[in-house]
């Protein structure tokens, strides 16, 4: 579908929530209050077989929110230092002798 740019421009902007109100991301089918039974309606009525929603015991939560963590890599101190040291080299930042 063509539409003019005044037009794309005009449903864009549909989208654009004004200053001060927050966007809820999560209703209807993915509602927290009904979404297990949601989705095991869904599934029956597509004659999916149930996916188990057990936890493994080895995941990590964020002490902040209690959110799951997932981890992407682990690094020892040393790693660190390095990677903070190459990465200011490839910045090419000058090192300025204050003596």
């Amino acid at each position: 579908m063509t539409v003019s740019a005044h037009e794309f421009l005009r449903r864009f902007l549909l989208h654009v929530l004004p200053r001060g109100l927050v966007r809820i991301r999560h209703f209807g089918l993915f509602a927290n209050r009904s979404r297990s039974a949601a989705l095991a309606r869904c599934r029956s009525l597509l004659d999916s077989a149930a996916i188990s929603e057990a936890q493994p015991a080895g995941r990590h939560r964020c002490p902040k929110c209690s959110g799951s963590m997932v981890v992407v890599e682990r690094l020892t101190a040393a790693q660190i230092y390095f990677r903070t040291q190459m990465y200011h080299r490839s910045l090419g930042r000058a090192h300025v002798d204050t003596s």
